[in-house]
């Protein structure tokens, strides 16, 4: 809202120096600042008001063997994802051109599925519900803002003449199309049928698989901020016609509004991290993982890069795949043999290395360093064909 007030005084006025508000990166640079100024300042607010509140971290401690106690951090405040929320929300509000489809869908599928998290933790906390949402309606939540999101990017006139469209790396073009039905003549648009699916998987597997990354201090929040350090040189290039052109990648005209968007995101995971890395004296819970997970699968989306997901966020795909792992194979021992039996010591994957006897602070900090190395690849690819 800002940009656009000093657009109009420069557009009317012509004040020296108000014309560079029209750069996204000036635009994204004070987007950063202005997230992490509310997040510093605000999140000590937030944090002694969920302490008054009594809004405290239950934990849960785990009979497997190997199990590792986290009963040292029963009772650190909970729901701080409201920090993040804000300062992302509060830096593209006034940095951002919210009337720009990108932006203005990002931020809700943002804020949906924060506030989906909102609700597991509040009936966690406040109403004493253990398990907080039942799987099945956080699942349902998940799925409809799916929808969503893809009946925007496939209906919206703004996507129409490239709806179906994503980059594929190594392929010569480097883009595929979802829409099989354009291989018969069936007389009618029949592409939504395979690109909605698509997109409420992408939605619904991110966001869970940030949920479960959310298990050390600091741990999803570094990660999720190296992330949004790429997905912020992604949303440029598409939308800059020199670059796009350059790397030949698909030129997106009006994507390089997210890069204020993520440039707000990666800000307020690092201001977030100011009270969450080790020790934290604040968990994001299902607020902030959730809506984070949003923020990412629905930029990824819009820029057309889901399928660079498992190696730009590789943490997130191990935890998620160490998860599904562990869970099939003790099944399928315990049906076969009466005893199931364990792959891990313990899933998601930092929990493994946690009972392997490593501290939590080097394993946060390792999964940092290989975050940041694979966003380096994800970008890389970008020049390979």
């Amino acid at each position: 809202m800002l940009y656009y007030l000093i657009d109009y005084i420069e557009r009317l006025y012509h004040p020296p120096g108000f014309q560079v508000i029209r750069f996204i990166t000036v635009r994204a640079a004070l987007a950063s600042i202005t997230a992490l100024g509310i997040a510093l300042v605000a999140g000590r607010s937030i944090i002694d008001w969920l302490q008054r509140q009594q809004l405290g971290e239950r934990v849960r401690e785990g009979a497997a063997a190997g199990a590792v106690s986290h009963g040292h951090k029963a009772g650190t405040p909970t729901m701080g994802g409201i920090i993040i929320l804000l300062s992302v929300g509060g830096a593209t509000l006034l940095w951002g051109a919210i009337a720009n489809t990108y932006v203005w869908l990002a931020l809700a599928a943002t804020a949906g599925l924060g506030a989906l998290g909102f609700l597991d933790d509040y009936l966690q906390t406040v109403e004493g519900y253990e398990q907080g949402l039942r799987p099945r309606d956080k699942l349902l939540g998940q799925v409809v803002i799916g929808l969503g999101v893809g009946g925007v990017l496939y209906f919206h006139p703004d996507f129409q003449a490239y709806n179906t469209l994503t980059f594929l790396p190594f392929l010569k073009g480097q883009v595929v199309d979802y829409d099989l039905f354009r291989f018969w003549d069936v007389g009618m648009d029949l592409g939504w049928g395979v690109y909605l699916p698509v997109v409420v998987f992408v939605m619904t597997a991110v966001s869970n698989a940030v949920n479960l990354t959310d298990g050390l201090d600091g741990l999803t929040t570094g990660v999720t901020a190296f992330v949004s350090l790429g997905l912020l040189a992604l949303a440029y290039i598409s939308g800059n016609v020199n670059f796009a052109t350059f790397l030949n990648v698909m030129y997106l005209p009006g994507t390089g509004e997210l890069t204020v968007f993520v440039a707000a995101v990666a800000a307020s995971c690092f201001g977030f991290l100011w009270y969450n890395g080790y020790p934290a004296t604040v968990f994001m819970g299902d607020t902030g993982a959730l809506a984070l997970g949003g923020a990412v699968g629905a930029t990824v989306l819009m820029v057309r890069k889901e399928l660079l997901l498992p190696l730009l966020g590789i943490v997130y795909f191990a935890e998620a795949l160490s998860v599904i792992v562990q869970t099939s194979y003790f099944k399928y021992t315990r049906r076969r043999t009466g005893t199931g039996k364990r792959v891990f010591q313990m899933a998601p994957l930092h929990h493994h290395y946690e009972a392997l006897g490593l501290h939590e602070a080097k394993i946060v900090t390792r999964f940092w360093i290989v975050t940041a190395i694979t966003v380096i690849a994800a970008l890389l690819l970008l020049r390979l064909r």
